[in-house]
């Protein structure tokens, strides 16, 4: 026999695919969406942006450096928690708040945790969700678009959601205006049009699976057309762009295969809606994610592929 069988350890097939290179597309991706704030929010927005950006990095070079572990500042995964953290704040936050959301994301959620791959509920999300405990009226002060403009930074407005629920449906804006981001709510939520040219290019990128955005905005799309909603309104308003797109598709905290993608996006739209729906708080992206990154592990239990030719398990 002239040809032999290698066999030899998995994995059998490799790409050049690194974390750095993967990062480094999602911030390609969220680059239209920072332009966008700025654009939007004026100057305050970017220092925000610079603010927590700089505080992810630091934070995980110093605290990597304390756990005597290898430093992972070069993989870019900081610099995508803090965009990802920058966007979930409003515009006219304190620098320093963004820093205490870092501190909380990176060192707690992340390192505490053993670092990337390691943590199972998305960083950035928590440390929103902490802040809005630790300093609600603060992150729930929203910078009116184009404010800057007429030197009136000052001037706040509320989110559509908001005026929404006080049933104050003659000041809510436009379709257009929604859609462009003229509108309040957190740094890299409003502009809608900034998120799908992200998430176009991320797919093509073939980074993330176009099935849990789908999947989530489908199902929120169809809870609110059966309860009778503006089904354009409520994809739009809010975070839930944001959330489908850049945060749910989390490699860490979603799950791997197709079946445990498409149960975990349909479970992020109906938390999502039922908040909104149905609770005091008129958003429910941040938390309806991080409890369906909880149940992560089921879901991967539940939609594990069974082996092939394996017998049942005789009761």
């Amino acid at each position: 026999m002239e040809k032999k069988l290698i066999v030899s350890a998995s994995p059998h097939m490799r790409s050049g695919a690194t974390t750095q290179k993967l990062m480094l597309d999602v911030i390609i991706a969220l680059a239209p969406a920072a332009v966008a704030s700025v654009i939007i929010f004026g100057p305050q927005a970017l220092l925000l942006i610079a603010v927590s950006v700089a505080s992810c990095v630091l934070c995980e070079y110093i605290c990597r450096r304390v756990m005597k572990r290898e430093n992972t500042v070069f993989d870019l995964s900081a610099v995508v928690t803090g965009l990802l953290l920058a966007f979930n704040l409003p515009a006219g936050l304190n620098p320093l708040i963004a820093v205490f959301g870092a501190m909380a994301a990176i060192i707690v959620v992340k390192q505490m945790f053993g670092g990337i791959g390691q943590n199972f509920v998305n960083p950035a999300l928590t440390a929103r969700i902490i802040l809005m405990t630790s300093f609600p009226a603060k992150m729930t002060t929203w910078p009116a678009p184009f404010a800057y403009m007429n030197g009136a930074d000052a001037v706040t407005t509320a989110t559509p959601l908001a005026l929404s629920a006080q049933g104050a449906q003659d000041s809510l804006p436009s379709y257009l205006e929604m859609f462009l981001g003229a509108r309040g709510g957190c740094l890299g939520e409003t502009c809608t049009l900034a998120l799908l040219l992200g998430g176009v290019y991320l797919v093509a990128r073939r980074v993330i699976s176009p099935v849990i955005p789908l999947c989530y905005l489908g199902t929120a799309a169809v809870f609110s057309l059966c309860l009778g909603r503006d089904v354009l309104f409520d994809l739009m308003a809010g975070g839930l762009m944001l959330g489908a797109i850049f945060m749910a598709t989390d490699y860490t905290t979603s799950p791997i295969t197709t079946k445990g993608k498409v149960i975990y996006g349909i479970g992020c739209g109906v938390l999502t809606m039922l908040i909104r729906v149905f609770a005091s708080l008129p958003e429910g992206v941040s938390f309806s994610i991080v409890l369906m990154n909880i149940m992560v592990p089921l879901i991967e239990r539940v939609s594990r592929p069974k082996p092939f030719g394996k017998e049942p398990a005789k009761p």
